[in-house]
């Protein structure tokens, strides 16, 4: 049956590489993805039966064995969980670490985080808990709200030319007014000319 099945396999692609007049032709998107769509169906299916089995050779095992060596068992079992759950609280520290880095946002303290809400039941790191952690964090500022520079003093020109005495003598009044208004005078009024 295998060998018929491999026959028909080969015919049916082969008819789809080549046309009626012996040309090659190429095989289209639906093809394609009928194909990928059929072998991972059969690999999901062997992948269950695998499953299967192997629950179903577990408890063979376990039904053989012995009270000592369900005792044994279950010490085994009991010990790489607790290992697990040890070095899982360190994993979870780096992760988290390591996605805050990426995100670009700053942890909280260590002393305020419950690092065994990010490891699960068997000892592993749930990395979909610390991305959604780290995404809640807040995002740090790129510029400040306000400006930095309240309260320094003198902080350099005001890009506006001042006028010096020489030029305030040749003015009249009213432009004298308009260059105080518009900043001309500013150095001069501070004593710097």
């Amino acid at each position: 049956m295998d060998d018929n099945a491999q026959t028909a396999g080969t015919a049916s692609t082969e008819g789809t590489e080549t046309g009626e007049a012996g040309t090659t032709q190429a095989p289209t998107v639906e093809t394609l993805q009928a194909e990928i769509d059929k072998w991972k169906a059969l690999s999901r299916t062997n992948e269950k039966r695998w499953q299967d089995a192997s629950a179903e050779r577990d408890q063979l095992k376990s039904a053989g064995m012995t009270d000592a060596e369900k005792a044994v068992e279950a010490a085994k079992a009991e010990a790489r969980t607790a290992a697990l759950s040890e070095y899982g609280t360190r994993l979870a520290d780096a992760e988290l670490r390591a996605q805050a880095a990426k995100a670009g946002v700053e942890l909280p303290p260590a002393d305020f985080l419950n690092l065994s809400k990010f490891v699960g039941d068997d000892g592993s790191v749930n990395a979909e808990v610390i991305g959604s952690f780290v995404s809640s964090l807040p995002k740090p500022v790129a510029e400040p709200e306000f400006t930095q520079g309240l309260g320094l003093g003198r902080q350099g020109g005001s890009g506006v030319s001042q006028l010096s005495r020489d030029d305030l003598s040749r003015m009249s009044p009213q432009e004298i007014n308009a260059a105080r208004k518009a900043g001309q005078l500013d150095s001069l009024m501070r004593g710097e000319l």
